[in-house]
């Protein structure tokens, strides 16, 4: 892994600014041979050739790769893939490439040891580059949303983050912070789903000595904490009605009243808030006040889930392997990388990074020089089963093949059972189809 980093190029223009014109296909490089990379790589006519030289000339030396390995041509949706007679062969999302195929939307082609992302458009890719900056790694569709979020900042007041646990929400509301005029300011982040609904009040607005049993001395709220600054509240769809009234009497006068206190004092902060729940739901189901609502959630913006940013996902492993295996270095086996890179991984960014350090420390503690495959849960990365006496319903094929563009390869592999498998069954069902009632 040593070197990796210098294949990060930083940004070579504004984030997520893509020009006029027709989409760029293309693919890039994400890890080759033990190393995480990112190397966009253009179709010419909507083909090229991949090959051990072509790629030499980008910086990726796999020795694995033949000279001419494999031919990528994209028609119209349809991606083309041939295998050029390469003595290490190819695979396209974990299944190796026969000789060739014709698919609508791989997620994933390896060559030797090397791993690449289709990409239809690859103009994204060319204008902003993947970096690595204070152990947070942003790749181009993150730093998109992190531009949306910087422009909403430098106009308004306050923002709405949405997003599945563990995209890094925290992080975009510090991109909130830093662009929103007053980066010097403090930024006070609480999540509202680990404090107790008594103590909620309290921790946010403060108290005044007296003010309740037990206080001995005055107390500052978070609120006047975030003075000058923004307060970042996370889940603030678990905080109880009575504290969501005085939240927003706090918005909307800018004034907050410490318990045990008749006399409101000043406050100058803006409000990010996050949210896994769908708050217009919460306000019909009476669990969150419209008002509020209306208040706190517009703009929004959604941070997209580490499946939708796949080019981020080696440099997180490398990250974590790095941090944990300092005094020994432990290479990374491009089979665990493609493995990771073809799971869902639900609890984004925190589960690959929880399970990645527990695969790290047994292969350490087998005294391994490599993390591999073996090393990582089985489990990881997959949907978390139901805690139901009963079985788990059956997944229907229609519906996986749907979430899946038809991409048999990935369906298969999300309904557990062999490709050869799932293509028996399509076939037994369009013959029934073709017969009629």
């Amino acid at each position: 892994m040593s070197g990796a980093h210098s294949t990060i190029r930083e940004r070579d223009g504004d984030a997520g600014e893509v020009g006029e014109g027709p989409p760029q296909p293309g693919l890039v490089v994400v890890f080759a041979v033990d190393s995480p990379r990112f190397v966009p790589l253009p179709l010419h006519h909507g083909r090229i050739v991949l090959g051990r030289d072509r790629l030499l000339r980008d910086g990726v030396d796999d020795r694995n790769i033949s000279r001419a390995h494999l031919e990528v041509t994209l028609r119209g949706e349809q991606w083309q893939l041939r295998d050029l007679g390469s003595t290490n062969g190819s695979a396209v999302d974990g299944a190796p490439l026969l000789r060739s195929l014709c698919v609508a939307c791989p997620r994933l082609l390896r060559i030797g040891r090397t791993l690449l992302l289709p990409c239809a458009d690859l103009r994204p890719q060319l204008a902003c580059r993947l970096h690595v900056r204070d152990g947070v790694v942003v790749g181009p569709t993150l730093a998109g949303v992190h531009e949306r979020i910087r422009r909403l900042a430098r106009v308004g007041q306050g923002l709405l983050l949405g997003g599945g646990s563990g995209v890094g929400k925290e992080v975009a509301a510090r991109v909130f912070h830093a662009a929103s005029g007053r980066p010097r300011g403090p930024f006070v982040a609480l999540n509202c789903a680990t404090i107790p609904g008594e103590l909620a009040e309290r921790l946010l607005f403060g108290a005044r000595r007296g003010a309740y049993s037990g206080a001995v001395e005055h107390a500052e709220g978070l609120v006047q904490a975030a003075d000058g600054g923004t307060l970042f509240l996370d889940e603030i769809g678990e905080l109880e009605p009575r504290v969501q009234a005085k939240l927003l009497r706090v918005l909307e006068t800018r004034e907050v009243t410490p318990l045990g206190e008749t006399r409101a004092r000043p406050v100058d902060l803006r409000l990010c808030a996050a949210t896994l729940r769908d708050l217009r739901a919460a306000v019909q189901a009476g669990d969150f006040r419209e008002d509020l609502y209306y208040r706190v959630a517009r703009p929004s913006v959604q941070v997209p889930t580490l499946y939708e940013r796949p080019e981020e996902l080696p440099w997180l492993v490398d990250l974590c392997v790095r941090t944990l295996a300092r005094d020994a270095p432990l290479a990374v086996h491009v089979g665990l990388v493609e493995a990771c890179l073809l799971r869902a991984w639900p609890g984004n960014v925190r589960e690959l990074t929880t399970e990645i350090r527990c695969a790290a420390v047994e292969a350490l503690a087998e005294g391994r020089g490599a993390l591999e495959l073996r090393h990582l849960d089985p489990a990881a990365g997959g949907p978390v089963a139901a805690a139901s006496p009963g079985p788990p319903a059956p997944l229907d094929v229609d519906d996986v093949l749907r979430e899946f563009a038809g991409n048999v390869t990935r369906a298969a592999e999300r309904l557990g059972i062999p490709r050869s498998t799932l293509r028996r069954r399509l076939a037994r069902t369009a013959r029934r189809g073709d017969d009629g009632p």
